[in-house]
């Protein structure tokens, strides 16, 4: 009977993929509360991902008089968003020339490992940017710029038509002060919730660095011990987004943010095939998923603060 793994697929599969995904999600201090704050959520399935949404109260409530005709019409109050599925792939192609040169474990390992890490390295730039695209090219994650938005048409609905599927967007203020920042912040804090994470560009982070006074610095710890720099805001990490456009800032409730994945191509590696008219092996690691949201009154962000 053949071996169900030669050695390379042993080796990257069961050696070297946990430590690819932690390395994808470390990579970024909002891939990274994803995972902590549970909103990198698995959907197992389904032509779409469907968001269900509550979007409205019942109209037939209220005070009442005991001998009052009570009002029995009923009224829409849910409906769903929908997203596509989004798929990324890194591949690792195995020279047999190579792999014979580096025969024995250490060798073998080591060559295995450079090549993971270039696979590694492609998938944190290629998720890392989808986060926080504009949802182009169209079979890359729709991110933050089109997510957050007070007009796109986001998960099918169109947030210019339907007030309450629209986030707060300040296109205009190009000076970031304090009372900038928390003008936006009050209108995203609705029925006692709060943003729970604003992430901004490292020239937008200086700016509220220089605008505090030191007494006023404080830092969230946890994202500091990840090794994110961090500043707080009301009580809000206010992080640096590596990958965060120019001029930008997002305010995030984390409740209604969802980085959504297949849970079989979670970073799925695909064993390494022989090619059949090459002296080469070819493996790949998949990603299945889409970037969404289930309430869009509660995100905020700033697209112009360039001073």
């Amino acid at each position: 009977m053949a071996l169900t793994y030669d050695q390379l697929t042993a080796v990257t599969q069961k050696k070297y993929m946990p430590k690819l995904v932690d390395s994808i999600f470390d990579s970024d201090p909002l891939l990274k509360r994803a995972k902590e704050k549970g909103w990198y959520e698995s959907v197992d399935g389904g032509t779409e991902i469907i968001q269900p949404l509550m979007y409205a109260q019942i109209t037939a409530a209220g005070p009442y008089s005991p001998s009052a005709t009570l009002d029995t019409t009923d009224n829409d109050t849910f409906t769903a968003c929908s997203y596509s599925w989004k798929h990324y792939y890194a591949n690792i192609t195995i020279s047999g020339a190579d792999e014979h040169k580096n025969m024995g474990d250490a060798r073998v390992l080591d060559f295995v490992k450079n090549k993971i890490m270039v696979a590694e390295m492609s998938l944190k730039d290629q998720i890392g940017d989808g986060l926080y695209s504009t949802g182009t090219p169209a079979n890359g994650i729709g991110g933050l710029r089109l997510v957050v938005d007070s007009a796109n048409t986001v998960g099918g609905i169109d947030s210019a038509t339907y007030s309450w599927w629209r986030s707060q967007e300040d296109a205009s203020t190009t000076t970031l002060s304090i009372s900038t920042l928390q003008t936006q912040y009050n209108s995203l804090c609705i029925n006692g919730k709060n943003p729970s994470v604003i992430i901004a560009t490292r020239a937008n982070y200086n700016r509220l660095y220089n605008l505090l006074q030191p007494q006023q610095r404080f830092v969230d710890k946890k994202s500091a011990e990840a090794g994110f720099q961090s500043l707080m805001f009301n009580g809000t990490p206010f992080l640096v987004g590596s990958k965060c456009p120019a001029n930008h800032v997002f305010m995030l409730n984390e409740e209604f943010i969802h980085l959504y994945y297949h849970p079989k191509r979670n970073f799925d590696f695909s064993p390494f095939i022989q090619s059949t008219n090459q002296d080469a092996k070819s493996g790949k690691i998949y990603w299945m998923g889409n970037f969404g949201s289930s309430n869009l009154r509660f995100q905020g962000k700033f697209t112009a603060l360039a001073s």
